[in-house]
Formats: C-alpha cells, structure tokens, sequence
C-alpha cells in the first residue's frame, strides 16, 4: 500500500464527502507525507501532492483498467513521490506486470503539472505523452480540436476526453464513465482560474455545459484548491498552510456557473469573484502582484512564528547540562 493512502468512504452516496486533504503544516508543526492517496475504489486514485514540497499542491487522477491505467500529471516537483506512489498503487493491485501499460498524460502543460515527467523516463511499459498542443492531438488522434470527443479505453473502462483550452493552449478534460467524475484540470476548480485566452476559455465551457447535459456526472474536479470557506476569500499565490479548504470536488451545477460567469466577463479584463472561485481574465499583474505580496507576507509571519517556537539558547545549555 502507498504511504498517506486512505479509502474514500464507498459506503456513502458520495465517496468523496468528508475527505480531509493534506494542507500544508502548520509552523513548527509535523509534515505532511509528500503524497497522499484517496482511493475511491480498487482502481480509481486520487493524489495530492504536499504543500510542503511546492505550494501549488497539485491533484493528480490515477485511473487504472484491465489493459492499461492513465495518470493524468505528474505533479510540481520532480522527485516528488509520485513515480513511487504509482508504482506501489499499481504493484499493491497487480498492475506491475509485463505488458500492462502506463500513460503518463496531462490535464495542460503547465510547470506545476508536468515537474516530474522526467521520473517515468526509462519506466517499462510507459508512454509519456508530450506537454504540447502537437504531441497531444497526435497521442490521442485528434482531428478537429479542441471541440471533438474521443474514446480512449483503457481495456473494460472506457474514458471520453476533449479539449479545453482557454487557460492552456493543450489542456484536455477528461470523463470517466465509471466513476461519473469529469476531470477539468485548472480551467474549473475551487480557485483562482486564470484565463489566457478568454474566447476559447468561454467556448470551453460552453461544450462542457453541453456535454455534461448527457452524462451522469458526479463531480467535476480540478486540480488545486485556493479558495478558503469564506465566499470570495482565497489563499495567496505561495501559502504554504490552508486549513481552511473547501472541498475539492464541485457539483455539475458549479460548472455551469463557471460557464455563465465567464460570459459575463468576457469583455470584462481583470479580476472577478464569485464566492467559490474567481476568473483572471487577462494578465492581471497588478492582482497577481498583489497575491504574490500576500504570499511572501504569510511567509514572513510564518517564518517569525518558527524563530518565536525554538528555544534560547540558555535553555539549550540547561537541556544539554542536564544530560
């Protein structure tokens, strides 16, 4: 079994209520494990990667079937404990053996979810997919992006994924017919979501709206979490402890929010909230400046909380003197 793995509770409607994510630590306080694994049934997983390790603590989807399993991301940090955790997920269920094969995908290709493709190099049995729009569309067979929906079965488990580029030129969601969960990468989360190019960010929304109309979804689920329990309230870029988190998964009725707040603002460039996410449309940098600011902040007061908890050095030489 993988370190920091939990089951989700199957026996509830809803497997994932009252899952408890790793947030960061507290100053001083204990580390979090550098992944934690959900297991909501015997071949579906969800990880996050510890805020201790980056502060984007990005979700990552490990969905496995009889033929092959894909792992949509690869975390924020190289050396992170992913590639460990997979393996061991996959060895704990048989799914090490010759033959059986491993995709390494990836909701877009920013940074903080492409970090540790270079860990599965080498890794028998694995295909890791290109971070670019070309290497996505080829892998998959796309012929009319973004707007097609392809089959992709993973061998008595059949995923639909299509594009959705708006925050990134190559990001994909992805529909898994078992779990009923529509994995959205960062173009819907509980966050901030940045939008580089606000027409097709909107023409996104627009066909999930359409295409979650004749699905059973159960969650939509992104890939980070920002946003704290107070409505239009968020954690700064870098904070690296959020008690404080909403949960992860959203309700099909939030996406469709997400679409109609988006055409809201579409000419509206700037920063604009909505109680449980907000839309960048633009650059924004002086909000994004503003975050950054909030960030290093926190991280000075959390640092100040550090030097207040150690001890003096006087009372280090009477621990010492009394040994």
């Amino acid at each position: 079994m993988a370190d920091g793995t939990t089951d989700a509770d199957t026996t509830q409607r809803d497997p994932l209520a009252g899952v408890r994510w790793i947030h960061g630590s507290p100053p001083g306080g204990p580390a979090d494990p550098n992944v934690q694994v959900v297991r909501v049934d015997d071949d579906t997983f969800i990880m996050r990667q510890s805020k201790d390790l980056n502060y984007e603590a990005p979700f990552l989807y490990l969905l496995c079937g009889a033929e092959r399993a894909i792992l949509l991301d690869t975390g924020a940090v190289a050396g992170g404990g992913v590639r460990e955790t997979v393996d061991s997920l996959l060895r704990d269920r048989d799914r090490d053996t010759p033959g059986y094969q491993l995709v390494v995908a990836h909701t877009h290709g920013h940074g903080d979810h492409v970090a540790g493709d270079g860990d599965f190099a080498g890794r028998p049995d694995t295909t890791v997919v290109g971070r670019e729009l070309g290497d996505v569309q080829a892998y998959f067979g796309f012929t009319s992006w973004p707007a097609q929906v392809l089959a992709f079965d993973l061998g008595g488990r059949r995923l639909e994924i299509t594009g959705s580029p708006g925050h990134q030129d190559a990001a994909i969601t992805v529909y898994d017919e078992r779990t009923g969960f529509l994995l959205t990468g960062d173009t819907v989360y509980p966050g901030r979501l940045y939008v580089r190019d606000m027409a097709a960010f909107t023409a996104s929304l627009d066909r999930l709206a359409e295409f979650t109309a004749t699905r059973r979804v159960s969650h939509v689920l992104g890939c980070h979490i920002e946003m704290t329990t107070r409505p239009d309230r968020d954690y700064p870029i870098g904070c690296r402890y959020q008690p404080d988190e909403p949960p992860l998964q959203l309700s099909p009725a939030r996406l469709l929010a997400v679409r109609d707040a988006a055409r809201q603002v579409q000419d509206k460039p700037g920063v604009h909230k909505f109680g449980d996410f907000a839309i960048y449309n633009g650059p924004c940098v002086p909000a994004v400046l503003r975050q950054i600011a909030r960030g290093l902040a926190g991280r000075g007061r959390r640092k100040v909380t550090l030097l207040l908890k150690m001890p003096s050095p006087g009372a280090l030489r009477q621990s010492a003197d009394r040994r």
